[in-house]
């Protein structure tokens, strides 16, 4: 059954609940960067081990997105709020009390089961109750939660960590998490009707093993600002690699049967297939500022994490200001006229990137990084709303969670690929003579070369793009689709 025609206010009101918490535990994916050296010295461990508090939290997501899929089919939409809201207080609430690293490690994992299972949550019920002719503008508030809290969380640490504790991360975040907590407590509904669907036992293990070592692997080879492989990401990768080729052949095969826990039946429609590559390219775009950015900005230019949190801001707020607005474009003109500049505009900056040196002007890079925010939102909610609105209800929480899996792998590969990238080049020239500075500065113009390149890929799938028509249910599918939206 297709969504209705018009969104009422009471599911406007279930959207605004998932909206809300969304924003919330994703702002604290990013938040923990840049405690990092203070951790270390307050803990009294190496950046080695510091660094698993955000290697960990990435690892969680890839293990337990792949399940959502499952879950959302399988429990009320209150069951699945409740649980991820309340993994998340709960973790956050040990996180501000931890007495050391390890139950401090141990509280991001269960923060991050949380935060895994909120996002295709938002996803599949925003596809169940939204109209397609309305999604553009709805897809638009979800792209705010996706680019704007991952780029303010390290400015809020930083401006946090200049005068109080790094407990206080998590204080601030508690009272927020419970409010939207109680405030989902009393509003929310529950949207569509669960089906008893079996788990298969086996793929949950080859999805831990193949997004969780292939997750692993590459955010090792990035660490630090190091490249190229080792012993440590060579094991890893390889079975990485391994488990999740047996876990894709695992769900063709439970296809046939209608019972995979990932549906990779959704590949079957061209436009989610190419909003899946897309995304992939755009992830990479977005991390090659996120990442190497703040790597020139504080080891060339000698800029604290706040004053580089501060100079990436109002690139990440640019992009929340200008969501809703591509989203409504999106419902009047389509996704190419949109997305298609966007690739473009993000090209043209990455190239304008490969050509910064230790005197560039500061407002030379503020004017790029905004150019490249404004890039990023033409292309995010066009790419959301086109590859996931042709997908048939049943296929609605596979679909979303396929892409919010993805968001994490191709994050991780992106930061390994620059970071490796620009190490590698640094380390070659030093090697023959060339200074540090001289040297580093080669390894970002290499690394945002790469990443330009990368976008010229992506304007050429852009082209592909399409308005999406209104999805029709198959009543020969393996799986039933949702019911209409009920309390």
């Amino acid at each position: 059954m297709t969504p209705p025609d018009t969104l009422t206010p009471r599911d406007r009101t279930v959207i605004l609940v998932l909206l809300i918490s969304t924003f919330v535990v994703i702002l604290n994916e990013t938040i923990m960067n840049v405690a990092l050296p203070r951790l270390m010295a307050d803990l009294d461990v190496s950046a080695r081990l510091a660094q698993w508090l955000s290697t960990a939290f990435m690892l969680t997501m890839a293990v337990v997105i792949p399940v959502t899929g499952f879950l959302l089919q399988r429990l009320a939409t209150r069951t699945v709020y409740f649980t991820a809201m309340g993994l998340f207080c709960v973790g956050t609430l040990l996180a501000a009390l931890a007495p050391g690293f390890v139950p401090l490690l141990l509280a991001r994992v269960v923060q991050a089961t949380g935060t895994a299972i909120m996002l295709p949550l938002l996803m599949t019920t925003v596809l169940t109750l939204v109209p397609v002719r309305q999604r553009g503008a709805v897809m638009g508030n979800l792209s705010i939660v996706i680019s704007v809290a991952p780029a303010i969380g390290p400015t809020l640490s930083g401006l946090i960590l200049q005068v109080l504790p790094w407990r206080f991360l998590f204080v601030f975040v508690l009272p927020v998490a419970l409010a939207a907590l109680a405030y989902g407590a009393r509003t929310l509904r529950n949207v569509g009707t669960p089906r008893p669907v079996a788990l298969d036992l086996l793929s949950v293990p080859l999805a831990a093993l193949g997004f969780g070592g292939l997750v692993y692997a590459l955010s090792q080879v990035g660490e630090g600002g190091r490249g190229g492989l080792t012993l440590a990401t060579d094991a890893p990768l390889l079975v990485g690699a391994l488990a999740l080729t047996a876990f894709l052949w695992r769900q063709v095969v439970l296809g046939r049967r209608g019972e995979p826990l990932l549906d990779l039946r959704a590949f079957r429609f061209p436009q989610f297939a190419l909003g899946v590559g897309l995304l992939v390219i755009a992830m990479v775009a977005l991390f090659g500022g996120m990442i190497l950015l703040p790597l020139y900005l504080q080891n060339l230019r000698g800029l604290s994490t706040l004053q580089t949190g501060l100079l990436l801001l109002p690139g990440g707020l640019l992009m929340g200001l200008l969501a809703p607005t591509v989203g409504r474009l999106h419902d009047r003109i389509g996704p190419r006229p949109l997305a298609l500049p966007g690739t473009v505009l993000m090209t043209a900056v990455l190239l304008g990137l490969s050509r910064i040196d230790a005197g560039t002007s500061i407002w030379a890079l503020l004017a790029l990084h905004l150019t490249l925010s404004g890039g990023l939102a033409l292309l995010f909610t066009p790419v959301f709303t086109s590859s996931l609105a042709p997908l048939p209800p049943h296929l609605y929480s596979h679909g979303s969670a396929i892409l919010s899996t993805l968001q994490q792998v191709a994050g991780a590969a992106g930061t390994a690929l620059l970071v490796a990238l620009m190490a590698g080049r640094a380390a070659q020239l030093t090697a023959a003579g060339a200074s540090a500075t001289d040297a580093q500065v080669a390894g970002l113009h290499l690394a945002f070369l790469a990443a330009a390149g990368v976008g010229v890929l992506a304007a050429g799938l852009a082209l592909g793009l399409r308005a999406t028509r209104q999805p029709q249910t198959s009543t020969t599918d393996d799986a039933a689709p949702l019911a209409h939206p009920g309390d």
